[in-house]
Parts: C-alpha cells; sequence; structure tokens
C-alpha cells in the first residue's frame, strides 16, 4: 500500500450493489483503523498528518458513506441508517474486527455502530462528537448554514470559523490545517452533493432531539477528544461522554474548537497511538 494519505490510491468496493469509495493505507496487518468522517467530510477532508500518522503504525482505511463524494446511491437521514451503511461496507472489506475514529457525525455513527454490533468493535476513538440529545447538537444545522454564508461572504472556507476557534493561534491553526487539504493534487474526490449535505443536517438535528441513550453498555475501551471551546458540538458533551462511557479517558486541547485534533495533530497522533497499542 501507499506509504502517505497525499498519494493513496482511491479504490471501489461493492456494498449490496452500491459502489462505496475508499483509501486503504499502512501494513496489511492487524486491526484496521476505520475513520468514519464528519459533516460534508468526503475522503479529502481527513488531516493528511493525522492519516498518515496512524497509518505509520496501523492499517488505515477512510471511506465515503452511500452518498457522500464519489460513493454511490442515496445519503440516508438518520444516523442509524448510516451506521447500517458503514457496518456493511466494514463487512464487504472482509473485516471481521476493527477500531473505530469518528469525528463529529462520525463519532455519532461509531456509537451506533458498537450498541448495535460490538463484537466488531475493538476499540474506539469519539473526537468532537457527543451522545444522543446532547446539548447543542439540534442547533448544528443553523450554526453550519450561518457560519457558511459568513465563509462565502468572506471568501473564506467555513470550516475556518467551524472547526477554529476566533484567536490568533486558532486562526493560525486553521490555516495550516486548510493548507494541508490541498497536499494532495491528483484523483481527488467528488465534493459532497447538496441533496447529502441537507440529508446529513437532518441526521444530526434528529440525533440532537433524540432520547439520550444509556451508553453502560459501550464496554470497549474509548479515547474522547476535542477541544475546549466547541462551537459545533459543545465540548460539554465531550465530557458527558466521558463521564457516561465504563472505559473512557478524555483530552481536551487548549484554546481549540471542533477541529482540536487538527490543531493538535501531532500530539493526537501520540495519544490515539498510544491508546491503540495499550
Amino acid at each position: 500500500m501507499s506509504t502517505t494519505y497525499r498519494d493513496a490510491p482511491t479504490e471501489t468496493v461493492d456494498v449490496g450493489g452500491t459502489s462505496f469509495v475508499y483509501r486503504p493505507l499502512g501494513a496489511d496487518t492487524g486491526v484496521p483503523v476505520i475513520f468514519l468522517n464528519h459533516l460534508t467530510g468526503v475522503l479529502d477532508n481527513w488531516d493528511p498528518r493525522i492519516v498518515d500518522g496512524i497509518a505509520a503504525r496501523h492499517r488505515v482505511i477512510t471511506f465515503d458513506n452511500r452518498g457522500v463524494g464519489a460513493s454511490q446511491g442515496k445519503t440516508p437521514d438518520s444516523v442509524a441508517a448510516m451506521a447500517r451503511d458503514a457496518i456493511a461496507f466494514i463487512r464487504a472489506m472482509g473485516l471481521d474486527q476493527v477500531d473505530l475514529l469518528g469525528f463529529s457525525l462520525g463519532g455519532m455513527v461509531a456509537q451506533v455502530i458498537v450498541e448495535e454490533e460490538p463484537k466488531l468493535v475493538r476499540k474506539l476513538i469519539l473526537a468532537g462528537t457527543g451522545p444522543a440529545g446532547g446539548r447543542g447538537i439540534d442547533k448544528v444545522t443553523s450554526l453550519t448554514i450561518r457560519d457558511t454564508i459568513k465563509g462565502s461572504l468572506t471568501f473564506k472556507d467555513p470550516k475556518q470559523y467551524l472547526f477554529f476557534t476566533r484567536t490568533a493561534n486558532g486562526q493560525a491553526a486553521a490555516r495550516q490545517f486548510l493548507k494541508r487539504l490541498k497536499e494532495r493534487t491528483h484523483n481527488r474526490d467528488k465534493a459532497i452533493s447538496l441533496a447529502a449535505f441537507r440529508s446529513q443536517l437532518k441526521a444530526i438535528h434528529a440525533w440532537g432531539l433524540e432520547k439520550p441513550s444509556d451508553l453502560m453498555d459501550i464496554q470497549q475501551p474509548v479515547l474522547v477528544v476535542n477541544g475546549d471551546d466547541d462551537r459545533m458540538v459543545p465540548s460539554s458533551n465531550s465530557v458527558d461522554l466521558a463521564r457516561r462511557l465504563p472505559d473512557a479517558q478524555l483530552t481536551l486541547y487548549p484554546d481549540a474548537g471542533h477541529g482540536g485534533i487538527f490543531q493538535y495533530h501531532e500530539d493526537f497522533v501520540k495519544r490515539a497511538l498510544e491508546f491503540l497499542e495499550s
């Protein structure tokens, strides 16, 4: 396999008659780490420093779920359906056990996967995410639309507002992150469609309105990570997750927002590897 995400091949797999795209990276041994992406996220929205850092010692697979990016099909409008599609993808890849790294919406999907198929998952990393019914999650739609409009008016990527703090440190990290996302110059993924974006927003909104689930059933070790000033999924949700999960450890990065793992990518990779290998 390729040694860097910048040059990783984009491959396809048939998932129940639907073509899903994915990129494999790292040694083809051990328990693979499946990356579950954020709202609007496609293959090229993963920070290459994080992918490369974890792939240095583990097999990593990033993929576009149903209807996202270059994957075919219609994007479902519920987190539960997205989780079923992700499970089907993992099974189609011939995998019997995986580790999950879920960021934002991907972290919500990861929670459902481990509850529906506990034997499939060995360990979980939940970043910038929250439990069903978590505080402020039902406001993600309005916040995202508002900052997307602001980004258009100011000729900036909305992630600069949504993922990072407004401090000098946060905005410098935002510029560096966005620059890294452009390192891959060939065979880039398709941007998410407006229809898929709307379905994802609907799914997140419904997740925020759900009755909080009992996370005590999740017995796997969990690493919970966020910035200490997350505007999209308030950081209190990360604290709540770590408190309610039986075997969890929590890291909150200072002066960091929703994209704390991107801002502190070097430290995050170190912590993630220690967690996966402990």
